[in-house]
């Protein structure tokens, strides 16, 4: 998982300043499982090294999304910022590429001695 130090150095925040830790750590932690879970993956598995990029570029458009969750654009004074409406979008490609290469598939079998009723 992405540290908290990095985050804030991706922020351009103090590493000694720990007025955000909570909130910080949250987004991390949300991103991560949220990752995870696009990944498909086991319980106790971590991210992969490949893709540990991911979890550090979202939670920073989480934190510059603060106070403004839900919306889909915001402008004052000239200034206007367009939100994705899923923070992983960009990243898509890169989780599908992943997945690809990792699926072992689906097996099915076929019992030969099933008869349906009637036969």
């Amino acid at each position: 998982m992405a540290s908290l130090d990095d985050l804030k150095t991706m922020l351009g925040l103090a590493t000694d300043d720990t007025s955000q830790d909570s909130v910080l750590a949250l987004i991390l932690k949300n991103t991560d499982l949220q990752l995870r879970f696009k990944l498909a993956l086991d319980t106790g598995k971590e991210v992969p090294d490949e893709l540990s990029y991911i979890p550090i570029e979202v939670a920073v458009r989480r934190y510059n999304r603060l106070k403004n969750e839900g919306m889909t654009s915001y402008s004052q004074e000239g200034e206007s910022i367009t939100f994705n409406s899923n923070d992983f979008d960009d990243f898509q490609a890169d989780i599908d590429d992943w997945r690809k290469r990792h699926s072992h598939g689906i097996l099915t079998t076929v019992d030969p001695f099933y008869r349906k009723r009637g036969d």
